[in-house]
């Protein structure tokens, strides 16, 4: 089924995402992990492409185990910024192969010593690409409520978001971001500008601080002082810190659900028991 179709009937949905191994001798752990998420029937599952091959060629198969094992939806990830378009074009057919219809077109992250090809410079242009390939994919993006970190302001960043939209996509998710005011702002002002394609927020359950070390590096999101306080009083207790982490991510999906976000991805790292925490503290409001 259709993303897009999922998020159209207008009913709360949870999502979880996971990352495929980073070798082959890896591949049966990272399976299991993944399919004990998919048992407790999230709307979908995504599984993460790495943007310079390093796990990209197993995106693939872990999206089609989870789809024919479990019968759950998935969306492959495809990043552009170390491809080929004949490259890409390759992994579609595949897609097609596996009767994978989701797709999540990203840039990717550019490694340190510059792309390895120069086929694609932004997300948009793989994104008409994909739709040039099948029509009928449903093609989803990333978003950035705080703005991407390479882009000027928050404007410019938005009007990319545009050239997404209009190459053809059809769903966006946006960055983790642990203060939802920033995300009700975002909203208005996308929509503003006559952004209206479903936004399903991205939330990151942050169980240890060297997670926390890792997306200030990477994104420079802003932490609320709510946030900073747990992990001042619980960052070198291990199991308080993942407890803490994972009510703080359940109520930022509450505040969430109730002010009409309807679309909630879990940024879930290959961790079945911390989905399940979540999955249970919702059951009843899912």
């Amino acid at each position: 089924m259709k993303i897009k179709d999922i998020l159209a009937a207008g009913s709360p949905t949870l999502s979880f995402e996971v990352f495929p191994p980073k070798g082959e001798e890896a591949y049966e752990s990272v399976e299991k992990a993944a399919l004990e998420i998919a048992k407790l029937k999230p709307a979908f599952m995504s599984v993460t492409y790495g943007a310079g091959g390093g796990t990209s060629r197993y995106t693939v198969g872990i999206a089609s185990d989870i789809q024919r094992e479990t019968g759950v939806n998935t969306l492959a990830h495809l990043t552009c910024v170390s491809s080929t378009r004949s490259e890409v074009k390759s992994v579609l057919k595949q897609l097609r192969e596996k009767q994978i219809e989701n797709v999540l077109a990203l840039r990717g992250d550019i490694p340190a010593d510059g792309p390895i090809a120069t086929d694609y410079r932004y997300a948009s242009e793989l994104i008409y690409d994909i739709k040039q390939f099948d029509e009928n994919l449903c093609i989803g993006a990333a978003c950035y409520p705080e703005g991407h970190v390479e882009s000027v302001n928050k404007t410019a960043d938005i009007e990319h978001l545009r050239d997404k939209v209009e190459a053809g996509c059809d769903f966006v998710t946006t960055q983790m971001f642990f203060d939802n005011n920033i995300l009700y702002n975002y909203l208005y002002r996308i929509r503003e500008r006559g952004i209206t394609v479903p936004v399903v927020a991205g939330i990151m359950p942050v169980t240890n601080v060297k997670q926390i070390k890792r997306i200030c590096q990477m994104s420079g999101t802003y932490l609320p002082a709510r946030f900073k306080a747990i992990v001042d009083r619980f960052g070198d207790n291990p199991a308080a810190m993942k407890q803490a982490g994972i009510a703080y991510a359940t109520e930022q999906i509450i505040d969430l659900i109730a002010n009409h976000v309807n679309g909630i991805h879990v940024y879930s790292m290959n961790k079945p028991d911390v989905a399940a925490k979540i999955g249970d503290s919702l059951s009843e409001i899912l």
